[in-house]
């Protein structure tokens, strides 16, 4: 969980009382927070910094990442303050900024939003605290600046229209932020080389032959996303407009950041609580938009459910008053007596589910205030298994009972390990590669448990003979359809070293397997089972020549649903060359199969 330091006094003054550490340590632990440190009496600390509270904060709670957030929200929970009402006002001249996006951003960085925040008053506490919020949004939600930068720029330094491009890196010539020589991007590279800030950055965008880059109506550079914004539009304590923009891989999360840079800084403008629009323009990709929203988020939650989960018999009045004090607004549903109506705030990105307005409850009637009893209804909060789980769980089970051993190795390994020591080719489509692997031992993230269990075999190779291990847990593949561009499979696999081959060993284990998932053997498909499976020769360079065989599982027709085969894996003798590579001197016969065919 990040760790925020706040100002302990400055911190008591806004919410009206002076605490005693014992008494902010458990408004911490009612709210859900925990104090981590005071430092009013540490002996370390300089003479001329204020004491300090050290605060704990969820990961999710991505609204608390600075002082005003930990205040606001705070005060709301004490009954000090109300949820506040974000609002998006017109510009006075009534002329929206707008920023056009070029499709040539698809290359590198898709997605912008932005807004303007008009007559902030900032002091040094508060300027501090704007950027310290942005640097700890960019080690969290945003990972190290991977998914999403930020760039905040003083408006009256800049002239909009403003374009996002992407260009060569010798096309992109402005002044770093308080630097006074100009360079181009390829040349900010070299720069900031050993710089222990920005340096960590660089890897982000430095091979594409294009940078993302924020432009304004007379081409002077903003910004460089992910790494730089430009001195020539930087923040002082007399600025007075400020103009945010979020670069992004990931617009869910874009919007995230810009809305908690404004709920949170939107308290010192002018008007408080207020934001300006901006008008992204991007018609190549139907982004096009006027962004932020920072409209309350309706959703709806079970009283019955609040209540079972909780223990509780709360009416409808009651736990929108307890809502109240967790910054939500809601109110009983005209159609449903069971049901609430709710507005979750743009600070509360982390609720997505009835299961977190249900916890906020808790929270808010205090989990000391809980009575201790058995879940009613069908609230319950006992868990069960995902299918995919109990599946892995009975394979586990079944192989431990067979006499093999499981192994737990890591997800990742080298490049080598996964594809050329297996004698296999990477076509480039199906590994998930890290960006800045630290060691060539961790290059990627496995598309095949063999590996994993090969090494330890090798590093158990003095141990008497023969050695059975198995896995089952997950490999990741590319998948460019889904957001995440990966996708997790999960798979088991088993391998016998020892002075023979095992491969009946190994043969055999499958056939258990499989006779506990219910499964026949036949070549043309069971007539009674809804699955059946057959082996056949393949020729799998991963195996000795002639003693491979690829596994096939055949969904016989159930329930409307047609028949379908597919291949769900593969068992043989390892090639000696394989065995030569990860040092194993005895004979391996191993099986590696998809589980997720089975659900």
């Amino acid at each position: 969980m990040p760790t925020i330091s706040v100002d302990k006094y400055a911190l008591f003054d806004a919410l009206g009382k002076n605490y005693t550490t014992k008494e902010f340590d458990e408004l911490c632990f009612e709210f859900g927070i925990e104090l981590d440190e005071d430092t009013e009496h540490d002996k370390d600390r300089p003479k001329d910094e204020a004491p300090q509270l050290k605060i704990e904060i969820p990961a999710n709670r991505y609204d608390m990442l600075c002082f005003e957030g930990i205040a606001l929200m705070l005060n709301i929970f004490l009954g000090r303050a109300t949820v506040p009402n974000y609002r998006v006002v017109a510009p006075p001249d009534g002329e929206v900024h707008q920023i056009t996006v070029t499709e040539e951003t698809t290359k590198i960085r898709p997605y912008i939003s932005a807004a303007v925040l008009r007559g902030v008053k900032f002091t040094q506490e508060r300027y501090d605290s704007f950027i310290g919020l942005q640097d700890k949004l960019h080690q969290n939600l945003c990972r190290q600046r991977t998914l999403v930068s930020m760039g905040t720029h003083d408006l009256d330094t800049v002239k909009g229209p403003f374009t996002y491009e992407a260009l060569a890196p010798e096309d992109v010539v402005f002044t770093p932020l308080n630097q006074t020589k100009s360079m181009n991007a390829r040349e900010l590279m070299t720069f900031y080389e050993n710089d222990k800030h920005i340096g960590r950055y660089l890897h982000i965008i430095r091979d594409s032959p294009v940078y993302p880059v924020v432009l304004d109506a007379e081409r002077n550079v903003c910004s460089l996303p992910p790494l730089i914004n430009s001195d020539r539009s930087k923040i002082t304590l007399e600025t007075r407009n400020v103009l945010i923009e979020v670069t992004a891989t990931d617009r869910t999360k874009a919007e995230i950041v810009t809305n908690m840079l404004v709920a949170m800084f939107s308290q010192y403008c002018d008007e408080e609580f207020t934001v300006e629009p901006v008008k992204i323009i991007s018609p190549h990709n139907n982004e096009t938009r006027e962004v932020p929203n920072v409209t309350p988020r309706a959703t709806t939650a079970e009283i019955s459910y609040i209540n079972a989960c909780c223990g509780l018999e709360l009416s409808a009045e009651e736990i929108c008053k307890l809502l109240t004090r967790m910054c939500y607004s809601a109110k009983p549903s005209a159609a449903n007596a069971d049901i609430l109506d709710v507005d979750v705030p743009v600070t509360r990105a982390d609720v997505l589910h009835q299961c977190d307005i249900m916890e906020d409850v808790a929270i808010s009637y205090g989990y000391d205030n809980l009575t201790r009893t058995f879940p009613k209804g069908t609230g319950g909060t006992i868990a069960s298994p995902l299918p995919l789980n109990k599946l892995a769980d009975i394979v586990r089970l079944e192989s431990a009972l067979c006499g093999w051993s499981e192994v737990m190795p890591l997800i990742l390994c080298s490049h080598d390990e996964n594809f050329a020591w297996l004698n296999r080719k990477d076509d480039g489509t199906t590994a998930v590669r890290l960006a800045n692997p630290k060691t060539a031992e961790y290059q990627i993230v496995r598309t095949s448990l063999l590996p994993g269990i090969l090494k330890t075999i090798r590093e158990n190779r003095k141990h008497s003979l023969p050695i059975k291990v198995f896995e089952a847990s997950d490999v990741a593949f590319k998948d460019m359809s889904l957001e995440r561009k990966s996708r997790n499979e999960r798979h088991f696999a088993a391998a016998y070293c020892g002075k023979t081959s095992g491969f009946e060993v190994v043969h055999g284990l499958l056939d258990r397997l499989m006779a506990m998932l219910s499964t026949d053997i036949s070549e043309t498909g069971a007539v009674e089972p809804k699955l059946g499976y057959w082996i056949e020769a393949a020729d799998d360079s991963t195996y000795f020549p002639g003693r491979g065989a690829a596994v096939f599982l055949r969904h016989l027709p159930v329930d409307g649903l047609g028949e379908k085969t597919q291949k769900i894996g593969s068992f043989g003798i390892l090639h000696p060359s394989v065995l030569e590579k990860f040092e194993i001197p005895y004979p391996v016969s191993a099986v590696e199969l998809n589980l997720e065919a089975f659900l």
